[in-house]
């Protein structure tokens, strides 16, 4: 028997708007509770201003408001700045930590390129040069074999013969 049973459709969207009436309370609950505490925070933190008394009384309080907001501003300002200066510090410590770490790069696949078109991908399109490699070697190929057809007559000549070929070789 199989134990998961399909719920309906129905049952899936009582069961879906029972789960939003629930959430939208508990957000109603959440910002009554955060008005509340800022409530007790500025009960506690700001006294009501006492305006009874005279014009000079009212002007020393707003003085006082005045040198607390500048207060505030510099102090807002200098938080500021240090946030800015740890930002800058953070951002600098991850490039640190991805020019130590490296970056990986990804396996190179084979490829086959003819000669030309490697020299082609070195110089650029305007240099052309045409080099026939396999050509070059199916001559050498060809010199060999005459060789080894030939009667092997003096050894001292064949040996030059070597030498010069050689030297053919390394020259080029």
């Amino acid at each position: 028997m199989s134990e998961g049973k399909k719920m309906t459709s129905s049952r899936r969207h009582q069961l879906k708007s029972l789960m939003l009436q629930i959430a939208t309370k508990m957000l109603e609950e959440e910002k009554k509770e955060i008005a509340a505490a800022k409530e007790a925070y500025m009960a506690e933190n700001c006294p009501p201003p006492d305006l009874s008394g005279d014009v000079n009384a009212l002007m020393e309080v707003c003085k006082k408001l005045h040198q607390a907001i500048d207060k505030i501003d510099e102090a807002r300002y200098d938080t500021e700045a240090k946030v800015l200066k740890v930002d800058k510090e953070i951002q600098d410590l991850k490039l640190k930590v991805v020019d130590l770490a490296g970056v990986k790069k990804p396996a190179l696949k084979k490829v086959r390129m003819s000669a030309d078109a490697m020299l082609k991908a070195l110089l650029g399109s305007k240099h052309t040069v045409n080099m026939d490699l396999r050509a070059n070697l199916k001559q050498v190929k060809k010199e060999t074999k005459e060789e080894t057809t030939e009667a092997v007559g003096d050894w001292r000549k064949n040996i030059e013969d070597k030498a010069d070929r050689k030297k053919m070789f390394e020259s080029s």
